[in-house]
């Protein structure tokens, strides 16, 4: 292929390009032609040539033509995909507008700092019978702030214990309570400490929501204590009747322990006497700042 030929498909490529785009440009605007040709001062033959991909017009013509429109020439013309006018139009605002205001805008668009989303909410997750209540409550009182469990705002909104919660509505109807009650935790408190069942990790939504509201602490022990735990709180139903309790139990520790380690931290319990863990709470909480104020950060 010649260079002539060359240069003459290239044109035709440009024309097209910028053909399409004062068109589309134009029709944005919901603009007549009769009137883009009154703002830009290019006459309304010369636009409908140019917008039939037949026009060679100059530069400084061109420029008259994209002033009209409200968009920079370079859209025009590029070879990439032009911003869309809707954006040209919130750049150019942007760009007039006062600095306070252009922060106001940054910080308004600007993705949500997980910090200001999580307050000074602290969730304790983990299985049954690592600690989370007894860790809770007692960090709770150290530290003045509430501490709630999850399961007994549960049992208040059904009237009813857990077990039958389940047993009546099934685990979508408990997950549904378990839904709600964690919004209402969001919408009335931005301190506290608050412990939710071990199988919230279940329910992707709800434990994403943890995740992204809370500052999270996974509780964690070797499975020997969590069923020591469980029956030594009275519940026998773990190994009542089913030998293989303890190789569900770590079947289930394997499963859930890659939702639990997407918490931001860790306290492991194991063979530690009760205060020595909660002081380890405490230190876990100083240590990530959990509870310092937003903009201390």
């Amino acid at each position: 292929m010649s260079r002539d030929s060359t240069n003459s498909e290239m044109n035709d490529d440009v024309i097209g390009r910028l053909a399409v785009r004062v068109r589309a440009a134009r029709n944005a605007l919901g603009l007549p032609r009769r009137a883009l040709s009154e703002r830009s001062g290019v006459s309304p033959r010369y636009l409908a040539q140019l917008e039939a991909g037949e026009g060679n017009i100059s530069v400084l013509l061109l420029s008259r033509v994209a002033a009209a429109l409200d968009v920079p020439i370079e859209d025009l013309v590029r070879a990439d995909a032009p911003m869309d006018p809707d954006v040209a139009r919130v750049a150019q605002l942007y760009q007039s507008a006062a600095t306070h205001v252009q922060g106001r805008v940054r910080a308004l668009l600007a993705p949500e700092n997980p910090s200001a989303l999580r307050a000074q909410r602290i969730c304790l997750v983990g299985l049954r019978g690592a600690g989370k209540s007894t860790l809770g409550a007692l960090a709770a009182d150290k530290l003045k702030i509430p501490f709630i469990e999850l399961n007994d705002l549960i049992e208040a909104r059904a009237g009813m214990p857990t077990g039958e919660v389940i047993a009546l509505y099934g685990q979508d109807g408990y997950r549904t309570m378990e839904a709600q009650c964690l919004n209402d935790v969001i919408s009335e408190h931005d301190k506290l400490i608050l412990a939710v069942s071990g199988g919230i990790v279940g329910d992707p939504t709800s434990y994403d929501q943890v995740l992204e509201r809370f500052h999270t602490v996974w509780v964690r022990t070797s499975p020997a204590e969590h069923m020591a735990r469980v029956r030594a709180q009275g519940d026998l139903r773990p190994m009542e009747g089913n030998p293989e309790a303890m190789d569900q139990l770590k079947t289930l520790l394997v499963t859930r322990g890659p939702e639990y380690e997407r918490a931001l931290a860790q306290v492991v319990t194991t063979s530690r006497p009760v205060q020595s863990s909660v002081n380890d709470l405490l230190a876990v909480i100083a240590k990530h700042r959990f509870l310092a104020s937003i903009g201390t950060e």
